[in-house]
């Protein structure tokens, strides 16, 4: 690992044409998980695979659910206008009220589900996994959070201004917005920013790139550890110098385009599928939220400063193909006794990982933008896969 280097990452807000998707096909997820036990469904066999397209006053909703019947396409159309709602979109261009929403959700392949589905008769007798693939899970002790520093400073320094837009504070900015941190690291630590981006639509056509900084610049100092802004640090704030078409009217938005704002921020490798818009049979979600909670639990034990930890998965089976762990020469024991340790901690079928981290309920829509690691557990059971109860047992197993 080298000692000293610069290292970027990038944010976007829940404004940004992507994010909305997200948002939207994660709502259409919990829509499921919340309706499902109103009309006596078995949560386990809830089922959704939702793609969303947003562009110019057009929203285009599709793929694959099974659930109740309680769950109308005007039910899913009132889901998707509240969310557009909620993130702000009032505008010409893409308005919650006046978008055209295309519903095109059809029940999930039969093919699909009996490779799933547990004991149907000829085939699996466990839960199996809903694709194959692989999943990758990181933590270091960069931050409190156990994240990378350059992802979770550019994530919190949206998430404030976010918290000041909607609070009606900034009422000049609106929903979409970027940012973007370039961290010097010291004999391996974080010190300093010697870049900052921040991109920010806003509402008054003729605001100026040094008007839109005087708004954001004590959001991102606040954002900021104290100290890494010094005279050499260099801004670029709307550096186009006019941001006013924004969101889905400006460029067109679809799911599962931010996979790497979503995880590291590129800093730990990413398996390639995206998590938003899916249900926790489909492992590219619900695995890595495990890989992620032994990786985060890993390090809050002291085991290691940094680990990487991957799971394989093949559709219909139930257990990990193969479990990697790397501690990037961190680690107090070796990898291998932390492979074993991990699946002995934790039960790593998609089964096991539903039960443990409580996967089946309607807790994904928060989780579509700021990241889905890093953050703060919900009293509700959201961002589970954040808590650090594993370290005892991972300890015991080692």
């Amino acid at each position: 690992m080298r000692a000293s280097y610069l290292f970027t990452s990038e944010s976007v807000s829940e404004g940004h044409p992507d994010k909305v998707s997200d948002r939207i096909s994660d709502e259409i997820v919990d829509l499921f998980y919340r309706e499902g036990p109103k009309a006596g469904v078995d949560p386990w066999s809830i089922r959704a695979a939702c793609e969303t397209l947003c562009t110019t006053n057009q929203v285009v909703i599709a793929g694959e659910t099974r659930g109740p019947s309680t769950v109308t396409m005007d039910h899913v159309e009132a889901v998707a206008r509240a969310a557009i709602k909620d993130i702000g979109y009032e505008q010409d261009g893409f308005h919650w009220q006046k978008a055209d929403v295309k519903i095109l959700l059809h029940p999930q392949s039969a093919d699909i589900a009996q490779g799933v589905d547990a004991d149907q008769p000829g085939t699996n007798k466990e839960e199996g996994a809903g694709d194959q693939g692989i999943m990758f899970g990181y933590a270091c002790n960069e931050t409190p959070d156990l994240m990378p520093a350059p992802i979770f400073y550019a994530h919190k320094i949206l998430r404030l201004i976010s918290e000041a837009r909607h609070s009606g504070k900034e009422k000049v900015l609106g929903p979409d917005s970027k940012s973007q941190v370039t961290v010097q690291y010291e004999n391996g630590k974080p010190i300093g920013v010697t870049q900052i981006v921040v991109s920010h639509q806003h509402l008054i056509e003729d605001l100026s790139s040094k008007q839109v900084r005087e708004i954001v610049e004590p959001y991102v100092r606040q954002a900021l550890p104290e100290g890494w802004i010094n005279g050499k640090t260099v801004w670029h704030v709307n550096p186009t110098g006019k941001f006013f078409i924004g969101g889905p009217d400006g460029d067109a938005g679809l799911t599962g385009r931010k996979i790497i704002v979503d995880t590291y921020g590129g800093a730990a490798p990413h398996g390639g599928g995206a998590f938003s818009g899916k249900d926790p049979t489909k492992v590219d979600r619900s695995a890595a939220y495990a890989a992620r909670y032994l990786a985060k639990n890993v390090v809050a034990a002291g085991l290691a400063d940094r680990c990487t930890i991957q799971l394989a998965y093949a559709i219909g089976v139930a257990k990990p193909l193969s479990i990697y762990v790397d501690t990037h020469g961190t680690g107090k024991v070796t990898e291998a006794q932390l492979e074993k340790a991990a699946g002995e901690a934790f039960d790593l079928t998609p089964r096991g990982i539903r039960k443990h981290l409580d996967l089946n309920k309607p807790i994904y829509a928060r989780t579509s933008a700021y990241g889905h690691f890093g953050r703060t557990p919900d009293a509700d059971g959201g961002f589970s896969w954040e808590k650090t109860d594993l370290t005892d047992a991972l300890k015991r197993s080692v």
